[in-house]
């Protein structure tokens, strides 16, 4: 047995052989269903099976944790949050965005194996077969593997294949004045005037055309740019031209609204549940705001609010 799987081993309490055919059966062991976006279409959530999980966790802590994620990358890391992706364009002006088309889904087992191939984390070709077996579902409609949304280990993998892309731009942008950040599929470029930005674009797509790994596609539908005269919003927050990152005030009009049924009992315990996560959010990226609204509803409506969570996780 490798040295991978004898730690995997270790790390989930498993003994190698059931790990080793796991590993080998994991692109076939997930359960999808779909949601629906915005657009109307569907996205596919694939739940990895529950003994592929343990080890896809595990993996992270022994491997996925040590490899680099570059600086612009904001998504899915400690420390670092949606706020923190908008609050780094609150102060420029402009704002230029876009994102890729089917992001997880386009980043494949061979990506996987080409970035192994060029920085050496993993040495065994073995190893870097069976990792990759594990990280990675089989997509029928699409005859190979690719990253699962759903699975645990896919949004650091994300970043840490994204890492020459991220490098590339930032390369391409040193000297300037942009501000660039990726959460996700979510590309964000600001800078203090208009002329700046009129090669962004061109700098992405010769990004992506250089870039070995992983092929991606922009969603041309979802480019944006918006003019600091306008409503500026990163990632669904809004920058405020004060420099501040706020819900906007679309938002705080809905939870006005909201708060004030929940003092009535207007809500069921499902809109109350989803409620009471929704201001855990508005905690993270606004908190003055949950002062607002304990002022003129009172303390102990919040308080019931936030409590039809605990209920919901107890039962």
């Amino acid at each position: 047995m490798s040295d991978l799987i004898t730690k995997l081993a270790l790390a989930t309490g498993m003994d190698q052989t059931s790990v080793r055919r796991i590993m080998v059966t994991a692109p076939h062991r997930y359960k999808s269903y779909y949601i629906a976006k915005r657009n109307g279409s569907l996205r596919r959530i694939s739940q990895p099976a529950r003994e592929v999980k343990a080890l896809q966790r595990a993996f992270v802590d022994l491997v996925l944790a040590y490899l680099p994620i570059h600086a612009s990358a904001t998504a899915y890391r400690i420390g670092q949050s949606i706020r923190g992706n908008a609050a780094a364009h609150c102060k420029s002006g402009p704002i230029l965005k876009m994102d890729f088309e089917n992001f997880f889904p386009s980043i494949k087992k061979s990506d996987w194996t080409q970035y192994c191939g060029k920085t050496g984390c993993l040495k065994e070709q073995s190893d870097i077969e069976l990792s990759g077996s594990l990280l990675f579902q089989y997509q029928p409609e699409r005859a190979s593997q690719r990253l699962a949304i759903g699975a645990p280990s896919s949004p650091i993998l994300s970043n840490i294949l994204m890492y020459d892309f991220d490098v590339g731009i930032v390369n391409r942008l040193a000297g300037g004045p942009i501000i660039y950040t990726r959460y996700a599929d979510d590309l964000t470029f600001s800078a203090p005037r208009t002329g700046y930005m009129h090669n962004i674009a061109k700098i992405v797509r010769q990004t992506i055309k250089s870039t070995p790994y992983p092929t991606l596609k922009l969603n041309k539908e979802k480019t944006t740019y918006v003019t600091a005269k306008y409503h500026r919003s990163v990632t669904g927050l809004t920058l405020s031209l004060d420099g501040r990152v706020t819900i906007g005030t679309q938002k705080k009009r809905e939870l006005h609204a909201k708060v004030h049924h929940a003092k009535y009992d207007r809500l069921d315990a499902e809109s109350l549940q989803h409620l009471a996560g929704y201001l855990a959010f508005v905690n993270s990226v606004e908190p003055g705001f949950l002062t607002v609204l304990s002022k003129k509803y009172g303390t102990e409506v919040l308080r019931k609010i936030r409590s039809s969570s605990k209920i919901s996780l107890k039962n």
